[in-house]
């Protein structure tokens, strides 16, 4: 399976074609029998991860069975086109999933080889929650901190917010220097690990999601900074 994701940034005449894009971007996706998964998301502020949502960012994820079919997408769909007509810098990176556990829109989305669960180098991740109306507050006073802890864990390179809606719709992208990086700031950073035992405590999500993922390709800048992966 190839898991794509790719985040563009849009002129600021041209947002308003970005919110047109979220709608009417969904009918060829739909229609596209080759994509077996897809989300058109909005990001948070400088496509970080942040509560604030950003009009200028904004993201498509999508799954397919080769490199081949992703290939054609990319080159060809009115959807990508969209993205590189309105927008002034796009980044892509293709991902190759290993481990998957949850659901996003009621759908395990990522595919992954049961016997490969592990790879060596660099690491990227997607979390992924639904959160519950009456939890929304206690959320967002709390997950600030775990993101201000991620930026300067250590084997951390980036990451950026995403999500179908600003507030009860989350999804973190983050990229990490190797398997171990990821398990360190998950289970021995303090906030990320005391906004988990909240999570699991106060029942915060409806719904929830944590794949990791080997890295394929990349290409293109993210606020303006060229990411070597």
């Amino acid at each position: 399976m190839i898991v794509a994701l790719t985040i563009t940034k849009f002129r600021g005449l041209t947002v308003p074609f970005a919110f047109i894009g979220m709608a009417v971007l969904r009918v060829p996706l739909w229609l596209n029998n080759k994509c077996d998964f897809w989300k058109l998301m909005g990001s948070g502020k400088d496509a970080r991860v942040d509560l604030s949502p950003d009009y200028k960012h904004w993201a498509v994820l999508t799954t397919w069975d080769n490199r081949n079919d992703y290939d054609h997408f990319q080159h060809n769909s009115v959807v990508m086109k969209w993205f590189k007509i309105f927008g002034i810098e796009s980044f892509t990176i293709l991902l190759n999933p290993l481990t998957s556990h949850g659901l996003w829109s009621k759908q395990q989305p990522f595919k992954f080889d049961q016997t490969n669960k592990s790879a060596s180098g660099k690491i990227a991740v997607i979390t992924r929650a639904a959160i519950k109306f009456n939890r929304l507050k206690e959320f967002r006073q709390n997950i600030k901190r775990a993101a201000d802890a991620m930026r300067i864990a250590p084997g951390f390179i980036l990451s950026a917010g995403m999500g179908e809606n600003p507030f009860f719709d989350q999804a973190t992208f983050s990229i990490w220097e190797n398997a171990e990086s990821v398990k360190n700031y998950a289970y021995k950073t303090f906030d990320h690990a005391d906004v988990i035992k909240l999570t699991r405590a106060r029942e915060w999500y409806k719904e929830e999601l944590f794949a990791r993922f080997s890295i394929i390709d990349s290409w293109g800048t993210l606020n303006g900074v060229s990411i070597e992966l």
